[in-house]
């Protein structure tokens, strides 16, 4: 092991109560999508404290630090909003504790996904002790509104600041494995115009709750005839709401809606995918659309994109992935399963719109993100802050 490597892990352990409790004061803010004021400014308060070189919160209310001033630009990303904690009940303590107890940091937030950003700040922190010179721009972006709506930061971050990095980490939580790649999605609404009667003769009518429930016994079984890929598995599609209105409750319905889940494997797109819906409903009166996604986030600015969200993956043998094995093997001297995530990240947009070269690095486990008692090992938080300082060398 060189001398980097092992002076990285000696700062990396050096610093795990460090990046524990910065971890446990992101952790306390609650911070849903389109309200990330207060834990952007404490992620940019600590990377000021870790001593970045330029730190700033953009328009959008991305948190955006920065290390080195080379021609080649990596990045890690890692979002600094949440799910809601759903039925407390199911909390055997507070989602907002922070508590770091039993090797763990506690709360809403640690796996998805504020132990990445925290992972990093230690890792920038590490890469200013040792005075890193390479010639290489390093950006750590806590990014916003991606739990709303996955990859809209970085349209922003991209078209709007013009940061368009040659290498991205997501550090979304992998168990410590490097992911390449993830099934794409998109939100589908389908809209049913029926005529309405009165309910004591239907027949008069035309009844949208039937076309409606037609078309969903269709999509069943579409769903068991979806693409599937040696790698990212197979496509899926699940209606996940039904609703339907009528003049009176003694009157046909009129209208119907229905709003489907769809996940795209490899070589699915959203051309495909709506071809195969407007297949099923060709001969009703019947509306398919994607939906789009507008909000105004905290710093007032309203901004928005289609809901759809392209598949992505990375070969093998990319040299980015080649990179990032390498790092994890010499570092921890074993090899890393290479494997993708089961939901979706900013990758969507990273290298499903824009085509940047990105891989999937991070602390927890993604089976608790979004549970109750969600929790991440510190030893996770301290192994993703060497992976991260080492890659900076790796590239």
């Amino acid at each position: 092991m060189n001398d980097h490597l092992l002076k990285i892990q000696e700062l990396a352990e050096s610093y795990a109560d460090y990046t524990a409790k910065n971890l446990s004061k992101l952790v306390k803010i609650r911070s849903l999508s389109t309200k990330e004021k207060d834990v952007a400014e404490e992620l940019k308060r600590q990377m000021e404290e870790a001593h970045f070189d330029e730190v700033r919160i953009d328009k959008l209310g991305n948190v955006i630090g920065r290390i080195g001033n080379g021609k080649k630009i990596l990045a890690f990303d890692g979002h600094i909003d949440t799910v809601d904690v759903g039925n407390i009940d199911n909390w055997q303590g507070d989602p907002f504790s922070g508590e770091i107890r039993d090797g763990f940091v506690h709360g809403r937030g640690t796996v998805d996904q504020k132990g990445g950003p925290a992972a990093f700040v230690t890792a920038g922190r590490i890469l200013k002790d040792l005075a890193y010179d390479r010639d290489l721009t390093i950006y750590f972006t806590g990014s916003v509104i991606e739990e709303d709506c996955d990859g809209l930061c970085w349209k922003y971050l991209v078209e709007e600041e013009k940061i368009r990095p040659d290498f991205v980490v997501i550090t979304e939580p992998t168990n410590l494995n490097i992911y390449r790649g993830h099934r794409g999605r998109m939100e589908i609404e389908v809209t049913f115009k029926g005529i309405s009667a009165h309910g004591s003769a239907p027949e008069r009518g035309k009844n949208a709750i039937y076309m409606a429930s037609s078309a969903c016994l269709e999509i069943e079984k579409l769903n068991e005839r979806l693409a599937k890929d040696d790698f990212l598995g197979k496509g899926s599609v699940a209606i996940s709401e039904f609703i339907s209105g009528s003049p009176s409750l003694c009157a046909v319905a009129d209208y119907a809606k229905i709003h489907l889940d769809r996940r795209l494997t490899w070589g699915e797109t959203k051309e495909s995918a709506l071809a195969e819906i407007k297949e099923i409903v060709k001969d009703q009166d019947a509306e398919v659309k994607v939906l789009q996604y507008e909000e105004t986030a905290y710093t007032g600015l309203r901004f928005g994109m289609e809901k759809y969200y392209p598949t992505w993956k990375m070969e093998e043998n990319h040299p980015l992935v080649v990179s990032a094995q390498k790092a994890f093997t010499d570092l921890f001297n074993k090899k890393p399963l290479t494997d993708k995530w089961t939901f979706s990240t900013n990758g969507v947009t990273i290298n499903g719109y824009y085509k940047i070269p990105c891989i999937g690095f991070g602390p927890g486990n993604e089976v608790l993100a979004h549970a109750p008692n969600e929790k991440v090992p510190v030893s996770d938080l301290v192994a993703s802050s060497e992976f991260y300082a080492a890659l900076a060398y790796y590239l």
